[in-house]
């Protein structure tokens, strides 16, 4: 995007003083969000949020130092969009991992306040690039509500002829003090496939802590999750809307040094918790049906 375009992105939208449209270094732009209720910021690349900090706490949100910052390739961190298919595509090895939603500039259509909270909406839709990988019509908007809790809001719409089926995340890399430390409470008794186990249907025990790579996909789990970390004596919650699969992932030490966006050592820094439809739980729209699956962060003090 160039200098022009942006200054006629904000001549259009930005609010002074609270919310504008920037290049980062490498030249992707990205909002720039500033309240006494939290800063953040959102790449139009993804739609993809890379940072959030409610007022009295640190970052919430990790990115590797790693992390490409360039047209084509995935934002390693923030809250990347897997859509229309998570992990590998079951019928296409060769298609990007995760979809191709995550590696998309979207369009910015609106910045508004809203009280204390600041609501961004960024739209994508399908086109011949998308149809090459993934044969239907769509449109989908993310609206991102930035305050003291962090809500996100992914709208997908059957725009086609036909019905389609898809799977979706919000894929949020958590910032922890040390992944080898924290728990995570909320999904006790749940089911889920172990993707580390060719996805073995398992049964979860107490508190998840992490001694090794995992990959769970838990089902049939719509309850809140919350991740405590004493470390940096917060926790932080995840309600979710519409979802009905939870997505608990680290690669641990072997696993981050397979990712060339990802230092070694990483993967002590993070823990994702995600909401998502993925496998069975995969979404059918009908032509000219849509459907909504929220998140809302929150953080409070204590562990």
């Amino acid at each position: 995007m160039t200098q022009t375009e942006l200054a006629a992105l904000n001549d259009l939208l930005a609010i002074p003083g609270v919310a504008s449209v920037v290049s980062d270094q490498s030249g992707l732009p990205k909002l720039d969000i500033t309240t006494p209720a939290a800063n953040a910021e959102i790449y139009l690349h993804g739609a993809h949020v890379t940072s959030w900090q409610p007022a009295g706490f640190d970052e919430i949100l990790f990115v590797s130092k790693l992390s490409h910052f360039e047209d084509g390739k995935a934002i390693r961190g923030g809250i990347p969009i897997c859509f229309p298919w998570f992990r590998a595509k079951a019928d296409n090895p060769k298609a990007p991992a995760h979809g191709f939603v995550r590696t998309r500039e979207w369009k910015l259509e609106s910045i508004a306040q809203d009280a204390a909270n600041v609501v961004v909406a960024l739209t994508t839709a399908s086109d011949d690039s998308t149809r090459a990988w993934w044969p239907f019509d769509f449109r989908a908007t993310h609206r991102i509500t930035v305050g003291t809790s962090l809500k996100l809001e992914l709208i997908v719409e059957n725009t086609g002829s036909e019905g389609f089926q898809f799977e979706e995340a919000l894929h949020t890399y958590n910032r922890v003090s040390d992944s080898s430390s924290i728990r995570i409470s909320g999904l006790d008794e749940a089911t889920y496939l172990d993707n580390r186990n060719n996805n073995a249907m398992k049964v979860q025990s107490g508190d998840i802590r992490f001694t090794t790579a995992t990959d769970n996909a838990y089902v049939e789990t719509g309850d809140a999750v919350t991740i405590h970390d004493a470390g940096l004596n917060r926790s932080i919650r995840l309600e979710k809307r519409s979802s009905l699969t939870t997505v608990v992932w680290n690669p641990w030490s072997g696993g981050a040094a397979a990712f060339a966006d990802m230092d070694d050592s990483e993967w002590r820094e993070f823990a994702c918790v995600e909401a998502s439809n993925i496998l069975s739980a995969g979404v059918i729209l009908q032509p000219d049906q849509s459907h909504i699956i929220t998140a809302n962060i929150t953080v409070f003090t204590g562990a």
